[in-house]
């Protein structure tokens, strides 16, 4: 299952260094607007000690992590939604994703232009929130002008279909997201094919300086960031991007000793990733062999032949069952052999509802 994160922010709050940071793949980074004008992409291996502590146990002949796709869209500005700054090219990229990772900037240096001319965490969320929010009222707009012609006809779909889009267009332009309307999935299917922005989740990413890092809880910026987030029922992460610049250079022990030495506990792409797989409801399950362990992301409530299907279609159409087996208890026993023998594995059918941490072999015939 492919996951996208689409990067987003006002010129200059640290979006691209976050990136380069984040995926290594060296986008340009400078201080003036609209440095990123064609969405850069990087795919980052997730991180899990769980897939570590697998290979160690089975040592297969590779190992393979679930990834995360990352997607820097170029600085919004003031305007965007009406095309302004290249405004209509990025906000067509945030479509494509399925979390917005929103970098507020809450470090100040003279060095570093701000085009709003100073640091206000709350003006910038309300500058891209705007702009997604008008983008969003002009799609529905189109929607309800459609409906309303459509609805001559009376039929029974269309007009449910109105009532449902003039609701919507009521809340929006209200200005509250769409992702906060209460509908029902029946309901929502009346404007599903618009993939409307404020309709995805948002994970805000507060970028302090590295003086800051240690004692974030005390920064009145990102308590600010933590106001706003807590009202619309998002998380906020805080990172330093430079520091992230320089984890991205080091080895795993390397990296261990620089975070012990600057009092981190967590390097901020692990804090990051976590998130974002808590906003979309995604888990892990593994498959180990001595051919490949590896990591594979499905949603949570997932039954097993859905799980399987992540692996191949003809995995979910032939399912028969699924051999499995709970991390700790695989862990424990310290093979698959010794699992079974401790009548630790388990064979579960087409109802099964995997769980994190699931280590799964599955039966099938097509």
């Amino acid at each position: 299952m492919s996951l996208k994160c689409g990067i987003v922010g006002l010129p200059n709050v640290g979006k691209s260094s976050l990136f380069n940071a984040l995926s290594n793949a060296g986008a340009e980074a400078a201080n003036f607007p609209f440095c990123t004008i064609d969405p850069n992409v990087g795919i980052v291996p997730v991180p899990d000690v769980r897939l570590d502590k697998l290979t160690e146990l089975v040592r297969p002949k590779r190992t393979i992590p679930a990834t995360i796709e990352f997607v820097d869209i170029a600085g919004l500005v003031k305007g965007a939604s009406e095309g302004k700054g290249k405004g209509n090219a990025f906000l067509s990229h945030i479509r494509e994703v399925d979390i917005i990772v929103h970098v507020v900037r809450c470090f100040s240096d003279d060095d570093v232009i701000h085009v709003e001319g100073g640091i206000n965490p709350a003006r910038d969320i309300q500058i891209i929130d705007a702009e997604l929010l008008f983008k969003d009222l002009e799609s529905i707009e189109k929607r309800l002008d459609k409906l309303r012609k459509q609805a001559k006809t009376n039929d029974k779909t269309v007009k449910q279909h109105l009532e449902v889009v003039s609701r919507l267009h009521t809340h929006v332009e209200d200005g509250n997201p769409v992702r906060s309307l209460q509908v029902t999935p029946e309901d929502a299917q009346a404007y599903a094919d618009l993939f409307l922005l404020t309709e995805k989740p948002v994970l805000y990413v507060t970028n302090v300086s590295e003086d800051d890092l240690p004692d974030a809880l005390n920064n009145e910026y990102v308590n600010k960031v933590r106001e706003i987030a807590q009202v619309q029922g998002s998380e906020v992460v805080v990172v330093c991007a430079k520091i992230e610049a320089e984890i991205a250079e080091l080895d795993a022990e390397e990296k261990k000793v620089f975070l012990e030495e600057l009092n981190i506990p967590s390097a901020g792409l692990d804090l990051l990733i976590q998130a974002a797989y808590r906003e979309l409801g995604l888990i892990t399950y593994f498959t180990a062999g001595e051919k490949e362990v590896r990591a594979w992301t499905i949603r949570k409530g997932f039954k097993a032949p859905q799980a399987a299907g992540v692996i191949h279609s003809d995995f979910e159409r032939g399912f028969i069952r699924a051999e499995t087996i709970k991390f700790d208890d695989f862990i424990t026993a310290g093979s698959e052999a010794a699992a079974k023998e401790a009548g630790k594995m388990r064979s579960e059918g087409k109802e099964y509802t995997v769980f994190d941490g699931d280590v799964m072999h599955f039966r099938f015939n097509v």
